[in-house]
């Protein structure tokens, strides 16, 4: 038997070690691909104050979400689920466990850029949190130099703009003269920093959320973000001849180059580019601005920082843009957690975004709730090389993907399927579903797909 003495110590020693984890930081930037980072080995990407975050942290190299669109992805992660449905939230765990929890901007589904014009709560779960502030803006409406770059329209005028619930809003930059200060990101990041200047002062331990709405379209930034990126010298994604012959009809994104008529105007694809390039770089300042606050407050020693999006975004990449289907670009994430007391590194062990609530709560050294369907990620963070799991799903109404580390295979719901070897074939480029060189491929993929799918039914 331990005499008092060492239990004591036990006692103490686990305090200690909570203590390192007392708070944690979200930071969820959304629609926002892996590869447009330079931490991702994007070439041209300015992103110095992510990046700084992936060297002082751990970068994951093989991150998937589960919704594959802002709604359901959100709901899985805040609550752990690969469906989120009426289970218990991050927040709502973490207040009954003594913290306080506190939203500023878009965490839960919002509409962008709706809900962001109107300063309304979407979809929000006001039970997840103990304080919550939305951040308006103007989007489309800013004043500045407006594109729809699909019916290549151009103008500085303020009416014939599209904007909420209109069909062309994805296509949509606004480039002007300013700082910044106008827009729902700069405002998030101002909230951000006041609100951690108070938490210094709590002794309440804090999850503090914080949502970034780009690079979201519309993409609004001043002109000297827009100017970084020179749409001429943009470089658009190669795409081969007849690349949709073998994808099923259910893999043929409606969101598409000819669907749109931005087929028309390469000049105004690049111009696509640009928008979005500028609005990461601007989400990258506020970020920058938030862990710099973080810093000097003292308070970087003691938090947990996750960096993170909802899914990530198709831009001409085989003439599809947007999200909301199975390509790679869509459901590989970035992903960075930078926990006090372990090591920097980079993994490529593939993880799933469900993983993030179990993950924060082993940080806490809080229960992880019988609802979560993810993994702790700690022996990843302790040890890059680590593995927790072989396989990563997500989801569209039509259909599921899995992917493992060396192969993508994805099913719909008219038995069509594709396969694709990512190891020689990282583009997609070459289905390999009905090819008889890779049967016994297939039907690997097959038993595993079925054998993940049951887990988590």
């Amino acid at each position: 038997m331990m005499s008092k003495t060492v239990l004591f110590f036990i006692f103490l020693t686990t305090l200690s070690v909570q203590a390192k984890f007392k708070n944690i930081l979200l930071i969820v930037s959304d629609d926002l691909k892996a590869d447009a980072l330079a931490c991702y080995e994007n070439k041209v990407a300015v992103t110095p104050y992510v990046d700084q975050l992936a060297k002082e942290g751990t970068l994951f190299q093989n991150a998937y979400c589960q919704g594959t669109a802002c709604y359901p992805s959100r709901a899985s992660f805040m609550r752990g689920r690969y469906h989120g449905g009426q289970e218990i939230t991050w927040g709502e765990h973490f207040q009954k466990n003594g913290y306080s929890s506190t939203r500023v901007g878009k965490i839960f589904h919002m509409r962008v850029p709706g809900d962001i014009i109107a300063g309304t709560d979407g979809a929000d779960i006001p039970a997840c949190w103990s304080a919550k502030y939305n951040m308006q803006g103007k989007e489309a409406h800013t004043p500045g130099n407006y594109a729809c770059l699909n019916l290549n329209k151009f103008t500085t005028e303020s009416e014939g703009r599209q904007s909420t619930k209109m069909p062309f809003r994805m296509f949509v930059t606004v480039d002007y003269k300013g700082d910044g200060s106008d827009q729902p990101d700069w405002k998030a990041a101002t909230k951000s920093i006041e609100l951690l200047q108070s938490f210094r002062e709590d002794e309440k331990p804090f999850f503090l959320a914080v949502g970034l709405v780009r690079p979201h379209y519309p993409n609004v930034a001043p002109e000297q973000y827009f100017a970084t990126y020179p749409y001429k010298q943009i470089k658009l994604p190669f795409v081969p001849k007849n690349d949709w012959n073998d994808i099923p009809k259910m893999g043929i994104s409606n969101s598409n180059s000819q669907h749109f008529g931005i087929d028309k105007f390469p000049d105004n694809q690049r111009r696509m580019w640009s928008g979005y390039l500028a609005t990461v770089t601007f989400m990258d300042q506020q970020v920058g601005r938030i862990l710099g606050a973080l810093k000097a407050l003292g308070l970087d020693d003691d938090t947990a920082i996750f960096f993170t999006s909802d899914h990530g975004y198709l831009l001409g990449e085989h003439h599809f843009w947007q999200k909301g289907n199975l390509r790679e670009e869509v459901t590989r994430v970035p992903l960075i957690i930078k926990a006090p007391g372990q090591k920097p590194g980079k993994s490529s062990s593939i993880v799933e975004l469900v993983d993030l609530f179990p993950t924060a709560c082993d940080l806490a050294g809080l229960s992880i709730p019988r609802s979560n369907q993810g993994e702790s990620l700690l022996p990843i963070l302790k040890n890059p090389q680590a593995q927790i799991k072989r396989t990563a799903l997500s989801f569209v109404p039509k259909g599921t993907s899995l992917r493992t580390s060396d192969w993508s295979y994805m099913k719909y719901r008219d038995g069509t399927e594709e396969l694709y070897n990512m190891k020689a074939d990282p583009q997609q480029f070459t289905n390999q579903a009905k090819d008889p060189k890779h049967r016994k491929q297939l039907l690997k993929q097959r038993k595993l797909f079925s054998e993940r799918m049951e887990t988590i039914r």
